[in-house]
């Protein structure tokens, strides 16, 4: 993606099932736990690089000994930083106590992270808060075992001050107007409350404080707490917990919106963000990989048992279509499929934009994630060019030489890597002028392989804000002298902002809009904003329920194809001269293209939770007012 959009973050949920003397003698090491979350973590980097942390929880430990441990980074390789700490623990205490090396109990009894449950998370900071208070996993701390929780999440909330007054209104003081801060705070309010109600049932029936501790782990009712806790939560979330004598969960929302996957055998039970992950560390088959499905939870008991359990009444599903754009690894065998499927069928407007002429035309991509739909656009071109062929030899077989023939069959599609992204180039003058000149040189491209009079097409995943298009992208193309430079959106125009993890907070931040708003202009339409404010500030009091996106009149008097000729005119720098064109997918073709991921509300305004209209709302009123602030 040429414009850098932080966005989602990363979960890993790990519980061993056997006594770890089993990972010793089967996988030759007691440290099996460790090496898979570090597996887990890394294999998930794409999701987060703001920050990571790990949490473990020790099994049946006795009173006195640490049983939870956690570690958390804002390091720039948190990854690394986290692991390299715990190996480093590790390491200097099998030197200082040789006697540790092949007594997996003294290890677990000692030694921090030799444990049977663990949390991990990496992060983007969509806040641009990346103070080390900002990392997850959470922890709530209580010196009974089965009040002690743990929270990390993929997730955003939109009514977080709603929720924050419900805490206000229950007697809390929460020290920060945060969801996850909010969001532990639920979890542990109504945690407490069954921890309290199953003390008085066991006391009533006789057993001793000491006694009712295990009792009451054991009844837990972990569904019945996530259920209370995320009653009013409006959102987008999959949200992992563990719990201090060893339960642990997992919960989707009810829209499917952030995503999670599951996998379990008799040795383990796995959950993940993304399901090529858990294919790829623990080696199996993609059927076995299991999608946790919307307002469903995962729950895995202390005494191993692992059960879905519907949580919240699901939906309508409307899972991110940017997670299958761009966002998740595309190793998984669906969404490879997909991004190649969407190259495919914009293929149909490339065409058109370069009058048909494939003999003068170069085909690239933006490096590096568009280059799965790159292969997709090059099939669709092939298709194209067979028929051509079988076409001109049908109409000349009543005198078809040899010589002929070969001329048909020699043409080519011609495919280069042109754009090349210097990854390591960093704009460390904070002067504009001389900054800018910086980001324009972020791209470089492949001299001699575009003629004067070519066509010269690139696929990009999504252009969202357009900056470096414009600073960077288009430049350095055109230093290559082709007629016509035609840049491709594999997704279609975002014109509404993200409230669901994302970070596309603002309006006045989106090519798309700006450029509604230049056409409302031109033709005296401007009236239309004025009366969207309006419209929207009636709103401002109204229940999320109440509340319509009436932001969708800003682009109704325009097709798709005036406003990419808008964008186009907008991100075609000063000095260029070759003609600029801008081709977005159709939602209709995203669609087709990614069938069961159908949230495509940064690109129709049709938000899958009524949280959703609020921030449009709110946000298209920041703009309106000048407010360089936040909708969410």
């Amino acid at each position: 993606m040429s414009d850098a959009i932080k966005h989602e973050c990363g979960i890993a949920l790990l519980r061993l099932l056997k006594p770890l003397e089993y990972y010793k003698e089967k996988y030759g090491s007691s440290f099996y736990g460790v090496q898979k979350m570090y597996l887990l973590m890394e294999k998930q980097h794409n999701r987060g690089q703001d920050g990571a942390g790990l949490a473990s929880i020790k099994m049946d430990i006795d009173p006195g000994q640490r049983y939870i441990s956690r570690i958390r980074s804002n390091h720039a390789q948190p990854i690394q930083d986290i692991f390299s700490q715990i190996n480093g623990r590790i390491s200097s205490e099998l030197q200082e106590h040789p006697e540790y090396l092949n007594d997996i109990d003294l290890q677990k009894k000692n030694i921090p992270y030799i444990a049977e449950l663990f949390l991990g998370h990496v992060r983007y900071g969509t806040f641009g808060k990346n103070s080390i208070e900002s990392v997850h996993p959470f922890l709530r701390q209580n010196n009974w075992m089965h009040r002690n929780l743990i929270v990390a999440g993929n997730f955003n909330l939109t009514n977080v001050k709603e929720l924050f007054q419900s805490l206000v209104d229950l007697g809390q003081h929460p020290k920060e107007l945060a969801d996850t801060v909010t969001v532990m705070e639920k979890i542990g309010h109504f945690l407490d409350d069954e921890v309290t109600d199953l003390y008085q049932k066991c006391k009533n029936e006789g057993y001793s404080k000491k006694e009712a501790s295990a009792v009451i782990a054991e009844r837990l009712n972990i569904p019945k707490i996530l259920e209370r806790a995320s009653r009013n939560w409006d959102g987008g979330y999959a949200m992992a917990g563990l719990i201090g004598h060893g339960d642990s969960f997992v919960l989707r929302d009810p829209a499917g919106i952030r995503p999670a996957y599951y996998y379990k055998d008799d040795e383990i039970a796995v959950v993940a963000s993304e399901r090529p992950v858990i294919q790829t560390v623990f080696n199996v088959p993609f059927d076995e990989v299991k999608e946790l499905e919307p307002g469903n939870a995962i729950i895995i008991k202390k005494n191993g048992t692992v059960s879905i359990e519907e949580v919240r009444k699901p939906l309508l599903k409307k899972a991110c279509s940017f997670e299958r754009i761009y966002f998740s690894r595309g190793s998984d065998a669906e969404i490879y499929q997909e991004r190649k499927e969407l190259g495919k069928l914009v293929f149909p407007s490339i065409l058109k934009a370069i009058n048909y002429d494939t003999d003068n035309s170069v085909f690239s991509f933006i490096p590096n994630t568009a280059e799965t739909s790159f292969y997709g656009m090059v099939e669709a071109a092939n298709d194209f060019l067979n028929q051509r062929k079988i076409k001109s030899i049908l109409e000349n077989k009543q005198q078809l030489s040899e010589e002929k023939l070969q001329e048909i069959l020699a043409v080519k599609l011609r495919t280069e890597k042109v754009a090349i992204k210097d990854a390591k180039l960093r704009t460390f003058i904070t002067e504009d002028s001389s900054r800018d000149d910086l980001v324009a040189h972020v791209y470089d491209v492949t001299y001699g392989v575009v003629k004067p009079n070519d066509n010269l097409v690139i696929i990009d995943d999504s252009i969202v804000r357009g900056t470096t298009l414009k600073q960077s992208i288009i430049k350095m193309m055109d230093r290559l002298q082709p007629k016509r430079i035609v840049v491709v959106s594999s997704a279609p125009q975002i014109r509404y902002p993200d409230c669901y993890g994302i970070d596309m907070a603002k309006l006045e931040g989106l090519v798309a809009f700006k450029a509604a708003l230049e056409l409302l202009k031109e033709r005296n339409l401007y009236h239309i904003v004025d009366e969207v404010y309006k419209k929207s500030k009636s709103q401002e009091l109204f229940n999320d329920d109440q509340v319509i996106n009436y932001v969708k009149e800003i682009y109704t008097p325009f097709t798709d194809e005036e406003i990419s000729a808008k964008i186009a005119e907008m991100l075609t720098p000063e000095g260029v001269n070759a003609e600029i064109k801008i081709i977005y997918q159709k939602v209709a073709d995203l669609h087709k293209a990614c069938p069961k991921n159908l949230g495509d509300w940064y690109f129709t305004g049709d938000y899958p939770t009524s949280g959703g209209n609020r921030v449009v709302n709110k946000a298209f009123m920041n703009f309106y007012e000048g407010k360089d602030a936040r909708a969410y």
